[in-house]
């Protein structure tokens, strides 16, 4: 176990040392779960939806927005739907 001392700034928030994101495979824009053990805060990366079903289908060509991509494909499927 690596044991690190690290500040707490004026807003709660702590930096994790390199060394422990990279052993923790915690990268820069991920997410991470936190919970409380008793009086310890457990930090532990989070399993990406993407990452988990990556290679399950098969896409030729990804949508430059995916946000509107998923808007537009929900608006035409409440279109079937409704008729």
């Amino acid at each position: 176990m690596t044991l690190e001392i690290v500040k707490v700034d004026s807003k709660g928030r702590v930096v994790i040392p390199k060394a422990l994101r990279e052993k923790a495979e915690i990268r820069e824009g991920g997410y991470v779960k936190v919970r409380v053990e008793g009086r310890a805060i457990v930090i532990e990366p989070a399993e990406s939806i993407a990452d988990k079903y990556r290679g399950v289908f098969k896409v030729k060509e990804w949508p430059e927005d995916l946000d509107k991509f998923s808007a537009q494909v929900m608006r035409e499927w409440w279109t079937q739907k409704a008729t």
